[in-house]
């Protein structure tokens, strides 16, 4: 059972909360459990969408700086790759995804945050990785998802300076994809995962490899797993449904039934 994570689900929605006071610090045992449940949504049939909550006040103020403090190089060598899983745990979830942040989301609370498919948060929202500031840099997937998402020089100024990014800028900068009131952050993820909870979920799921697969590779190759993976959905029920129900009902109509 999973102490520092919890995972609800509700009307299709599962929520992945991490609970670990008062600022959420996300140390080795935060990593596993995120890990397994992680797998556990990808798992399971009646969650069809996915949002990752610190709670009210704050999403992740990065990692347990007082665990891996007094680590060695040789300590740190065996510990990377269950680091960098944890807090790229959320970018392996097959389904939609959204991060959902109020207040701090930094260093590996921002890692976790940058593996989700959307980020909504709250207007008091200061995101970061101030782990230069450390003597370090951001080891769980920053220094990569970063760049990708915002393009590599912006991602170099927040990584070689460590400064915070307010929800204005992130927004602008197309670092988050949303800003509301922080009481609304919840309501407004709950909003966008409602959407694909009556989805075609293989769909779905062919959709976020494609684009996720094809942005890690060049252009014909992404084409190459786009084709695959378009000719697989001929295999499934919800095709068939889809496209029988827009010949005799229009657009817009399908009821589909995940498989």
């Amino acid at each position: 059972m999973a102490e520092f994570v919890t995972l609800e689900v509700s009307d299709g929605i599962g929520t992945i909360r991490l609970t670990r006071p008062p600022m959420n610090a996300i140390n080795r045992q935060v990593q596993s459990e995120l890990v397994e449940l992680s797998r556990e949504v990808s798992r399971r049939a009646d969650v069809k969408a996915v949002i990752v909550y610190g709670g009210e006040k704050v999403f992740a103020a990065g990692a347990d700086v007082k665990e891996m403090a007094r680590m060695s190089y040789h300590e740190m060598s065996e510990a990377i790759g269950e680091l960098q899983a944890g807090l790229s745990a959320i970018a392996s979830i097959t389904k939609p995804t959204v991060a959902a942040i109020t207040g701090y989301a930094l260093g590996g609370g921002l890692e976790v945050a940058l593996g989700a498919d959307r980020r909504i948060v709250g207007d008091n929202a200061k995101l970061g990785v101030p782990e230069i500031l450390l003597g370090v840099i951001p080891g769980g997937g920053g220094t990569q998802r970063l760049a990708r998402l915002i393009g590599p020089a912006r991602a170099k100024d927040m990584v070689f300076t460590g400064r915070f990014v307010g929800a204005d800028e992130a927004l602008s900068i197309g670092l988050v994809d949303e800003v509301v009131a922080p009481d609304e952050v919840y309501n407004a993820a709950v909003a966008w995962a409602s959407k694909f909870t009556g989805a075609a979920s293989q769909a779905l799921a062919a959709a976020k490899a494609a684009i996720d697969q094809g942005l890690d590779t060049d252009l014909n190759t992404g084409l190459a797993i786009e084709r695959h993976l378009f000719a697989s959905l001929f295999a499934t029920e919800d095709r068939t449904i889809g496209m029988d129900s827009f010949v005799e009902h229009g657009p817009g109509k399908a009821k589909f039934i995940g498989k």
